[in-house]
């Protein structure tokens, strides 16, 4: 672990690849972004190390804290200054009335959500190693909060100048992003495993933004370059990144491979930068838009390695003015 590393303004170059959309205009739309996906509440527990099986280890730290993938970049988006609506299934347990005031508390607004009676909402519980802020996640979803495609409100889908899905539930997440295809809102998928219905919902993206190893277990290329590059040739993307944890980001914009290098930070707990990644993104777009690719990556990067310096996965997402200092040194 060490201490944040700040990066000091690159100089520009002629070849710099634009932002591949249009972002909508501001006050076009009733929001900035509007995001559909999982939301959780997750039971971190906190270990001096990595337990081994068949043995006993005292908890360091135990906290209950909400997350999710869109929820969280929905957060991220939120505390960087920008308007926001979430899209969401709640269960009518404790575990849901948490969840979305924690919403509400973030300035995200839920009106096009629904609360599904009979339901817990969903949980997972997280094991963090302190030594190094790396986590493992056990995860439970209701059958009962599934979303298909026929539960997606249009207008919620379309009230952002951008959206953002995730890929647990392919046909609302395809059936969103079409709405907004239609409406000429760009859209951004997290996406992380190959699911049925995962080439429909990829041909609707603008910016499919991957973990680590899902590039590989689509294409079969072990090479992550080529298989971003067979990714963008078969989806028609315009942009196609993999987040690579303490690596940094790889993509593929405008015919070139893109490396952009991740932050130093004191790591506390790695849970969420997946998501404040995608919610960074989908702010840099906003704030630079026809901007440089190259400098909404960074602040991409920045976000997601601010928010490991806090527990949980909402726990270190930083203001605009954070990610400025730590990307500028002002």
């Amino acid at each position: 672990m060490g201490t944040i590393r700040k990066r000091k303004a690159k100089v520009k170059y002629t070849d710099q690849v634009r932002i591949p959309f249009e972002v909508p205009r501001p006050g076009t739309r009733s929001y900035d972004v509007a995001g559909l996906g999982l939301n959780s509440i997750d039971l971190l527990a906190v270990v001096p190390e990595y337990p081994a099986p068949n043995t006993k280890v005292q908890l360091a730290q135990f906290a209950q804290l909400p997350g999710g993938q869109i929820a969280t970049a929905m957060c991220a988006c939120a505390k960087l200054g920008w308007r926001v609506t979430y899209i969401g299934s709640f269960g009518d347990d404790e575990f849901g009335a948490v969840s979305r005031q924690s919403l509400a508390d973030a300035g995200v607004d839920s009106r096009w959500s629904r609360t599904v009676s009979g339901a817990t909402n969903q949980f997972a519980v997280v094991l963090v190693d302190a030594r190094s802020g790396e986590r493992t996640v056990l995860w439970h979803r209701h059958r009962a909060l599934t979303m298909e495609a026929a539960d997606v409100p249009f207008v919620g889908a379309t009230s952002g100048r951008m959206l953002v899905v995730d890929c647990h539930e392919t046909a609302a997440a395809t059936r969103a992003a079409q709405c907004a295809r239609q409406a000429g809102i760009p859209t951004i998928v997290d996406v992380e495993r190959v699911r049925p219905g995962i080439a429909a919902l990829l041909e609707s993206i603008d910016a499919i933004v991957a973990a680590e190893s899902f590039p590989s277990e689509l294409t079969g290329y072990s090479d992550t370059g080529r298989a971003l590059e067979a990714m963008s040739r078969e989806f028609n993307a315009p942009l196609v990144c993999v987040t690579l944890g303490a690596r940094g980001s790889l993509a593929r914009c405008g015919g070139r491979e893109i490396r952009t290098a991740a932050f130093d930070v004191e790591c506390r707990d790695s849970t969420g930068a997946g998501d404040a990644f995608r919610g960074g993104f989908a702010a840099g777009c906003l704030r630079s838009p026809g901007g440089e690719i190259e400098d909404v990556l960074a602040y991409a990067n920045a976000v997601a390695a601010l928010n490991c310096r806090g527990l949980g996965a909402r726990g270190g997402l930083p203001t605009r003015e954070e990610v400025d200092e730590l990307l500028y040194g002002r």
